[in-house]
């Protein structure tokens, strides 16, 4: 089955049309390149310049759509045309394919098509020249160079520019589809630290509000309720005062209020402290240095922090050991509690404690692991962390 033209481009259909009117006007007129005694005609008279005249004007109707084939037959068009007295329109229209069979043709074609029509140029310029040794030879070249030369190099320089600017353009979409996944990833990484702060800030006092309440509920003894009451209280204090640290952290705007410093491994004390008020059978075993930085502190007090209150919703009855190691490249965080057995926890979480401490080891390229252990004691639950510490930032 015979492949079908590519359908013409309105603008190379409007160039055909009016390369044939011109050229028929021309024609009309009675003017012509040469004078028909210079001219070596097949058939007597003008007629014979119609024919490269309409072939030319067929070939622009595929000057975009088809310049590999389009720019061989204005060629043939062009040579046939030398047998006739020649129309200005049909030369020009040559060039016009020449031009465009460069431009819009593959790029092995744009490289390939100026280096031909340049050799030929210098061949139409050397042989004559040498055959003739007459100045006037040289015209020969000439005429070569602006018909097909000209073109093409024109050609090539139109489609570099082009090609440059649709680099350009692409490198600029590159550059702002990456600007704009550089802005997502930040809004969901801050997202995700305000989630981390957020639970790990409340968790722990709410955990306690709702265990101690809950025994307040249940048990009918008035210091008992009055014990749990105070526990509530100083937890719902401290979780509040937590609330307004985040709050004044994320209000860039709220400048009558300072928030408060954030908690530091200095503070593990009092932690630990709250953990036993709350209920824990908690010890703290801490062997750490000065200096250390400000992200692995506040992350080993968060892992910690969230350790414990996990422990305090999970953990059998037994004691519950924090303990933290430095040495000159890391600092190991351990926090064991004995395994429960219960049914369920003593308040209700919602899972993300385990998946924050793993964020956090992971943001500072850190290692963190929990689960179950045997132990001399029996069955425990062990999370176990392992922070960076940068060179020279220790003591």
């Amino acid at each position: 089955m015979a492949r079908r033209l590519p359908r013409p481009h309105p603008f190379d259909v409007r160039i055909a049309v009016g390369g044939l009117l011109g050229g028929l006007l021309l024609w009309g007129v009675g003017l012509g390149m040469r004078p028909a005694s210079e001219a070596t005609v097949l058939v007597p008279g003008a007629w014979p310049l119609l024919l490269p005249l309409v072939v030319m004007s067929a070939c622009e109707l595929l000057r975009q759509s088809a310049p590999h084939i389009a720019l061989p037959v204005a060629t043939l068009a062009l040579v046939a045309d030398l047998f006739t007295q020649g129309s200005l329109a049909t030369l020009l229209m040559f060039t016009d394919v020449m031009y465009a069979a460069v431009l819009y043709g593959t790029p092995a074609a744009a490289r390939r098509i100026p280096w031909v029509t340049g050799m030929l140029t210098v061949v139409a310029t050397v042989v004559p020249y040498a055959l003739l040794r007459t100045s006037e030879a040289l015209l020969i070249g000439v005429a070569t160079g602006v018909v097909s030369f000209g073109p093409a190099s024109t050609g090539l320089i139109v489609r570099n520019h082009r090609e440059a600017a649709v680099s350009a353009r692409l490198r600029a979409e590159q550059t702002a589809l990456l600007a704009e996944m550089d802005r997502t990833q930040a809004v969901v990484a801050e997202r995700a630290r305000v989630a981390r702060e957020l639970h790990d800030m409340v968790a722990n006092h709410l955990s306690a509000i709702a265990i101690h309440s809950s025994a307040a509920l249940s048990l009918d003894n008035p210091q008992t309720s009055r014990d749990a009451l105070a526990v509530i209280r100083e937890n719902s204090v401290e979780g509040l005062s937590e609330m307004r640290r985040l709050i004044g952290i994320l209000r860039d705007d709220s400048g009558d209020r300072e928030p408060s410093a954030a908690p530091t491994l200095e503070g593990l004390d009092a932690l630990v402290a709250t953990a036993r008020a709350n209920g824990l059978d908690a010890t703290l075993d801490a062997g750490y240095g000065e200096g250390l930085p400000a992200p692995v502190g506040m992350a080993a007090y968060r892992i910690v922090q969230e350790s414990l209150t996990n422990a305090l919703k999970h953990a059998g009855d037994g004691r519950v050991t924090v303990t933290l190691e430095q040495d000159s490249h890391s600092l190991r965080i351990a926090v064991t509690s004995p395994y429960g057995d219960r049914d369920g926890p003593r308040a209700p979480g919602s899972g993300a404690g385990l998946v924050g401490m793993r964020e956090r080891a992971a943001l500072l390229h850190g290692t963190f692991e929990a689960g179950p252990e045997d132990s001399e004691n029996g069955k425990i639950w062990a999370v176990r962390a392992s922070l960076p510490v940068a060179e020279g930032e220790s003591e």
